[in-house]
């Protein structure tokens, strides 16, 4: 079932959204790697750890965070443009930091 609220306010602010405690961990991990990769050290992986993530689950996190770092790296590299979505809104807006991965 989708829940468009909960997506509205994770669009606006994950942070506030009302998220469990994994998802929480989750995306505080994928914000970190993607906006300062240089600056994750073991001790991220801790919170992910304590949301009950296994290695398999943190290996699958890191593998799609870096593989949208590296399309979109590509993406932007190679001048591609992107679809809009049915919203108007690009796949590809660079107007907001968060919106794809450095």
């Amino acid at each position: 079932m989708r829940d468009d609220a909960l997506l509205e306010r994770v669009e606006a602010d994950w942070r506030t959204a009302g998220l469990d405690e994994r998802r929480e961990a989750c995306l505080a991990y994928v914000e970190k790697l993607t906006l300062r990769p240089a600056e994750v050290v073991r001790a991220d992986l801790d919170p992910l750890r304590a949301a009950g993530l296994e290695d398999a689950d943190v290996l699958a996190l890191c593998e799609v965070t870096a593989y949208y770092a590296y399309a979109n790296r590509m993406a932007d590299g190679l001048g591609v443009e992107l679809e809009s979505h049915p919203d108007g809104a690009s796949s590809h807006d660079t107007s907001d930091p968060g919106s794809h991965p450095e």
